[in-house]
């Protein structure tokens, strides 16, 4: 217990600090936005209608060395050996898609949360610097692709604190915010987050606004919430989609999510891996931030921007974490 406890008050004064140094104004990851439409209510400050946050996942590297997904249909290899032209399809993230996906924030002036393996950050160091040289968040995501939902409570908090140190020691940014590898962390996932210092994780499908969740009557931890099927993965590989029918997908959601912001509180979360982003995916990806930009109101955050006004606004949603994981018995109700 007392080297958890060095761990748990070591985190917590690393993350209070880059709270306290995180911008204070709440469009200091977006351009300015216009006012929301006439008569539209405005659940968000500075006039913001609807939030969009947009993960960039960096995971090069930080695959299994055998048998990890692939695109390749054809003579996969067997059992342990190593699939080569798939070690190549992890690899474009770091040579080609990073790079590609942040000069396209840049001419669009909007900042991103990226979610970082540990692996990757070691492996490729430099890369992980320069999103963060470019303003974007670093945010955990796990020390590989491991099978976080099988660990032990030691083992779960030693596989996050190990990712938050390197992202920390190559970055010089503490990250608070936690995406587990699949969005599969253990039944103590909130648990251990809360006791390592994160304000808020991502792992949660159940809403389309950000709410916090009571783990116990003073302990409480900020749910950014995920979108499933506005992520390239699942559109580019799960469902085969062509980059325009994803575009089609994006604006839909976006077109129905705008409407509901102006009578509920609503935000948009889209995910973006390193490895897909190929030049027609990305293409597509910058038609659609242009696409919402031209609307009143809507403002690119980053998550712990996002996760900060859902703490402070006595009007979030609080839930109770055994009502919002009501299966799991024992649970603070």
């Amino acid at each position: 217990m007392k080297r958890l406890d060095v761990i748990r008050t070591a985190l917590m004064g690393s993350a209070a600090g880059l709270l306290a140094s995180a911008p204070a104004g709440v469009l200091a990851a977006s351009p300015d936005p216009a006012p929301p439409a006439p008569g539209a209510k405005s659940f968000w400050p500075d006039g913001v209608r609807l939030p969009i946050s947009l993960s960039l996942m960096f995971e090069s590297g930080s695959q299994p060395g055998f048998n990890p997904p692939t695109p390749f249909g054809n003579f996969v290899p067997p059992k342990g050996v190593y699939d080569m032209p798939t070690i190549s399809w992890y690899r474009y993230g770091a040579t080609e898609g990073i790079e590609r996906a942040l000069d396209m924030y840049d001419k669009l002036s909007v900042k991103v949360t990226s979610h970082m393996s540990g692996l990757s950050v070691q492996t490729y160091p430099a890369i992980a610097k320069e999103i963060v040289h470019r303003g974007h968040e670093a945010a955990a995501h796990g020390w590989d692709w491991s099978q976080e939902s099988a660990m032990t409570e030691a083992q779960e908090l030693a596989f996050i604190k190990r990712n938050v140190d390197v992202i920390r020691r190559v970055t010089g940014q503490t990250p608070v915010g936690y995406n587990a590898p699949g969005l599969r962390g253990t039944k103590d996932i909130l648990q251990n987050l809360n006791r390592l210092g994160f304000l808020y994780h991502i792992d949660d499908v159940s809403r389309d606004e950000p709410f916090i969740v009571e783990i116990t009557p003073t302990r409480s931890i900020v749910v950014v919430p995920y979108a499933v099927y506005l992520n390239d993965i699942r559109a580019y590989e799960a469902r085969n989609f062509s980059s325009d029918e994803f575009l089609g997908e994006l604006k839909r959601a976006f077109d129905e999510l705008y409407d509901e912001a102006g009578y509920r509180k609503r935000m948009m979360a889209v995910t973006m891996h390193d490895r897909l982003q190929r030049p027609e995916h990305v293409n597509a990806m910058f038609e659609f931030i242009k696409y919402t930009q031209t609307k009143p109101g809507v403002a690119y955050m980053k998550k712990v921007d996002i996760a900060k006004i859902t703490m402070a606004d006595k009007s979030s949603i609080r839930e109770k974490i055994g009502n919002v994981y009501p299966v799991i018995p024992g649970l603070y109700r």
